[in-house]
């Protein structure tokens, strides 16, 4: 049981690996992925991250065995670790497979972008244990999917299928089986190959984190991408982007 981490093309590939437990999170796995996802942050090597999970499942969740373990509450690590995820500086985006359940969903829902098989599910589960899912990532949700939609997940804890995933906004794309790592790779090679200050600016604008503008001006100004952008659109070539975090 364990993340994997991996890192081709700018592109770093968290894999959650725990198959004895449907790929379940245990209190281990929880900690362990703040610190991965700040030295991956830190890495000018790495332009987007999926996630996803190992086979042919997401997540199932917490690994509830844990739940009863000593020592720091498995909810408030959950916490965390979703909290290091959506303010992950770059574009991320979580392919799924299979069962994408209670903390799975968390980790889903923090991403930025959602691409799904056909027949993924999807929940989030806490009413069938009797858990008050946390403020914070009930609020994610709901912006998300929108209050009703929420509701019905929360209330309920029913999984819902992909196509309804889809119609709801919880996911981006569904792919018919066996394109969906394709699919990933060519929208990360996008990804990769625009303006990392646009996005940037556009994840800490939409997720509502700041309204700096004139820091981000300031940034245009000092970067040079919109004067390379314009001249790559006349002169009808690829841009060379050269604005980093560390510039």
């Amino acid at each position: 049981m364990q993340l994997e981490q991996s890192l081709s093309g700018g592109v770093a590939t968290v894999v959650i690996n725990h198959p004895a437990k449907r790929n379940a999170m245990t209190s281990a796995m929880w900690r362990a992925l703040p610190p991965l996802l700040e030295a991956l942050a830190a890495d000018p090597d790495v332009r987007a991250l999926v996630l996803t999970g190992a086979g042919e499942t997401f997540c199932a969740g917490a690994d509830i065995s844990t739940l009863r373990e000593p020592g720091e509450d498995p909810r408030a690590l959950a916490v965390a670790a979703e909290e290091a995820l959506a303010a992950f500086p770059k574009p991320t985006l979580a392919a799924v497979r299979g069962h994408c359940v209670g903390g799975g969903s968390q980790l889903a829902v923090a991403c930025d972008l959602r691409f799904a098989q056909e027949g993924a599910l999807f929940g989030v589960t806490p009413a069938k244990l009797g858990i008050v899912y946390p403020a914070s990532s009930t609020r994610r949700l709901a912006a998300l999917v929108g209050p009703a939609t929420a509701k019905y997940l929360l209330f309920s804890g029913e999984l819902i299928d992909s196509a309804r995933a889809l119609r709801t906004g919880l996911v981006d794309e569904v792919l018919p089986e066996g394109e969906l790592d394709e699919r990933v790779a060519a929208f990360t090679r996008v990804l990769v190959s625009r303006s990392r200050l646009t996005q940037a600016a556009a994840k800490e604008f939409a997720d509502g984190r700041t309204d700096r503008d004139a820091h981000w001006a300031e940034q245009e100004r000092g970067a040079g991408d919109t004067a390379e952008g314009i001249a790559a659109f006349l002169e009808r070539r690829t841009p060379r982007f050269i604005w980093s975090p560390q510039t």
